[in-house]
């Protein structure tokens, strides 16, 4: 398979308890590149947008005040297969379910407060990069 983008967000969680440098490490280790990288403090409308495909759900409000609530990490990630490498290095939704070693078994403090996103699937991923890096 060849090159693959995706996006990676580090969340607010993760930034305010300076884990921005560990969670790089986990993906540079790991062969994966990062083609762009940036720092910001996105508004409640612009997370509405980016959850978008949760619009429905209970937790929509609370997923959005959350990504809102302070600065986050968006950067794109390059390489073979990312998408699932990525998936794989952070772990299962709920940290309770990661696996050892990955990154949301790691530093997550809830299944809210999860420490990272990564996009699901090619569209996903063409889609919510463009969103960030437009």
């Amino acid at each position: 398979m060849s090159d693959q983008k995706t996006l990676s967000l580090i969340k607010p969680d993760a930034v305010e308890r300076n884990l921005v440098g560990k969670i790089i490490d986990i993906f540079e280790t790991n062969g994966i590149v990062i083609e762009k990288i940036k720092k910001v403090h996105v508004s409640n409308e612009f997370a509405k947008k980016f959850y978008d495909v949760h619009k429905d759900k209970p937790f929509f409000k609370e997923l959005c005040s959350y990504l809102s609530s302070g600065p986050i990490i968006a950067m794109v990630l390059k390489g073979e297969n990312v998408i699932k490498k990525n998936r794989d290095l952070m772990g299962a939704t709920n940290p309770k379910d990661a696996k050892e070693g990955t990154i949301r078994q790691k530093f997550a403090i809830s299944i809210d407060k999860n420490s990272v996103h990564g996009s699901d699937s090619e569209e996903n991923a063409s889609k919510e990069i463009s969103l960030f890096f437009s």
